[in-house]
């Protein structure tokens, strides 16, 4: 059956939005297997691992693993399966199984990877159904985005492992997304917790013409941790968001958190802010570990003082320094659980996954520091991951990995 392309999306979403939003989910399974014929549709959602997807569901099998009033969760893999590639390649993929016609379509907005929309169709789809069913799944990325507001379904659905409360904090603290793609820029971050959750967060925010970052690291672990880490997201916020200056937000931090935190407690961190129209890039660095820059095929650390951590001394008056940018270039911003001297070779393998997308490196890096500790981090280990593009504002343009050239400027 081929779709109505323009009725058939339209009546979509007037479905979904007058759906309860724990039901959107469903709603929009049951509407496009109309549109198309198909024998089924499901929903998976990232899984917080990075290394899976849930299947959201009502009615289980023997295969579900978590039951939540009338909803299941069932964990899939992403380790080579369609899914994966699926997600990799930023497109429409078709299961290599003769015995049955399955799509996989990335649910996917700016880059981030929301999930998978599995379809089961009756015989092999042409252009036409395979280019629906992308833009479908589009478009039902900002109908997760919206619904998952009112509702924990999605959030549930997401956690193949409970969250302590520790963590429960730190997720809150972090951005909506983990990936923006932008025509000048694509940034993708990550946070693999330790046992004990040690206050690691990142952070960015596009204004027009405006790029800022952020990534901290509050001493300590657990909830104690959690709630400095607070403290010092909330105030970058508060002052970025009104508008104040690097050097300004650096300076009201210091003094919420020797206000407010416990004696001898302090937050290491970096703040950056990217001038989009001129290129230009500054950075405040109050005792974290120097960014590493890939440029060229040479990695190596950006040179910066040094200030005081966040909530240690009083009065200190932070360097607004230059953080040299040139189109290619990548900045790969860590904290320390990354450097832990059991971790792997960081410099390594930023060279060795130079032409992967940002989302990617991010968790190669990750998973690389996992397998050198033997899975017990001692401390957070978490990544930033920034491409540097350059050239004046303009629309992004999508990118997989056959296309991908971070390093060549635009």
């Amino acid at each position: 059956m081929e779709p109505e392309t323009n009725r058939d999306l339209r009546l979509l979403l007037a479905a979904i939005d007058a759906a309860p939003p724990v039901d959107a989910a469903d709603v929009f399974a049951d509407e496009l297997a109309k549109a198309i014929g198909a024998t089924e549709v499901a929903f998976l959602i990232a899984d917080f691992s990075g290394g899976a997807l849930v299947r959201l569901a009502h009615a289980g099998n023997g295969s579900v693993t978590r039951v939540r009033g009338h909803e299941t969760a069932q964990r899939v893999p992403l380790a080579g399966s369609g899914h994966e590639r699926a997600l990799r390649l930023q497109r429409v993929v078709l299961a290599d199984d003769p015995a049955q016609v399955r799509l996989f379509a990335p649910v996917t907005n700016r880059g981030e990877a929301i999930g998978i929309l599995e379809l089961l169709l009756p015989e092999p789809p042409d252009e036409r159904v395979v280019d629906y069913v992308a833009s479908v799944a589009k478009a039902f990325a900002l109908v997760v985005i919206a619904n998952r507001r009112h509702t924990d379904l999605f959030a549930w659905g997401q956690r193949s492992v409970p969250l302590s409360l520790a963590a429960e904090i730190q997720h809150r603290l972090l951005p909506g997304s983990f990936t923006c793609q932008a025509g000048q820029f694509t940034l993708a971050g990550w946070v693999e917790p330790a046992g004990e959750i040690g206050g690691d967060t990142f952070d960015y925010s596009l204004d027009r013409d405006l790029l800022h970052l952020s990534m901290t690291d509050a001493m300590g672990h657990s909830v104690a941790a959690a709630v400095l880490a607070t403290l010092l997201v909330g105030s970058l916020r508060n002052t970025r968001r009104r508008g104040l200056a690097l050097a300004e937000q650096a300076r009201a931090a210091n003094e919420a958190l020797l206000a407010h935190a416990g004696e001898a407690q302090f937050v290491t961190g970096q703040l950056a802010r990217v001038d989009l129209l001129t290129g230009a890039a500054q950075i405040v660095n109050a005792g974290h570990p120097p960014p590493w820059r890939l440029r060229a095929g040479r990695v190596a650390p950006v040179d910066l003082h040094a200030d005081p951590p966040f909530g240690l001394l009083a009065d200190t008056e932070y360097a607004v320094q230059k953080l040299p940018l040139q189109p290619g270039d990548r900045l790969v911003f860590v904290t320390d659980g990354v450097l832990d001297r059991n971790a792997a070779d960081a410099a390594a393998i930023l060279a060795s996954t130079a032409d992967q997308h940002p989302r990617d490196m991010v968790q190669q890096l990750t998973q690389a520091v996992l397998r050198a500790t033997g899975g017990q981090l001692r401390d957070d280990a978490t990544v930033l991951c920034f491409d540097w593009y350059g050239g004046p504002p303009r629309d992004r343009t999508p990118r997989t990995p056959d296309s991908w050239a971070p390093r060549a400027g635009t």
